[in-house]
């Protein structure tokens, strides 16, 4: 309930106080010309689990407040170049591949009703790239941002799975970023128990790999 009154008064705020840039916050339209620039996809390609996943921008600088803004602050008018990017790596991640089933990861209700808005799929909607919903969550899972790598593979261990038998259909998973890429392989297991063929994944951003 005080997420929820939050983010209501954030939404408030921005309609009686001058707006600023998602991405350096001066006072000005949502995203000012320099931030767009700086989110024009540059697709990067990482493994997980021998999995390809191709992510759109790197989850750093102005592309990180960006997502933020998005996810935690209630501002979906700075989704369109997140959505952008989100489209780029699906077209570099489907190889020209035609028929695959685009499957976003499975959120939890509670998340959906306090934001107001699922944000993957908000992306892929603005992307106006076609997706189906056939993952669920088997179990309640905590909040990943709060976790080391270890845990958030322990986390997310056989938490999900398929709505329905997927009869061998090809399937890109999609989310928003990729940290440690737990989720994304959690999903891909489920998508195999359920009869599905993973082909890889497509995210808007990755976090930047650390040596």
């Amino acid at each position: 309930m005080k997420e929820s009154l939050r983010r209501t008064g954030a939404f408030l705020q921005q309609l009686v106080l001058p707006d600023d840039c998602c991405g350096c916050g001066v006072v000005g339209p949502s995203l000012c010309t320099a931030c767009r620039r700086a989110l024009a996809p540059d697709p990067v390609v990482r493994s997980v689990g021998g999995m390809r996943v191709v992510s759109g921008l790197a989850y750093e600088g102005v592309a990180q407040r960006v997502v933020v803004a998005v996810k935690n602050e209630g501002r979906t008018g700075c989704a369109g170049p997140l959505a952008a990017a989100l489209r780029a790596a699906v077209d570099a991640a489907s190889l020209q591949q035609q028929g695959l089933l685009l499957v976003p990861m499975p959120s939890t209700r509670r998340s959906a009703v306090e934001r107001g808005y699922d944000p993957v799929r908000l992306l892929l909607r603005r992307a106006r790239l076609p997706h189906r919903d056939v993952l669920r969550l088997v179990r309640r899972q905590d909040d990943q941002v709060r976790l080391d790598r270890t845990a958030r593979f322990a986390n997310v261990a056989s938490g999900m799975a398929a709505v329905r038998p997927l009869d061998g259909a090809r399937v890109l998973l999609v989310d928003d970023v990729v940290t440690t890429g737990a989720t994304l392989g959690e999903a891909a297991r489920a998508v195999r128990a359920g009869g599905g063929t993973v082909v890889g994944a497509a995210t808007a951003a990755a976090t930047p790999l650390r040596r």
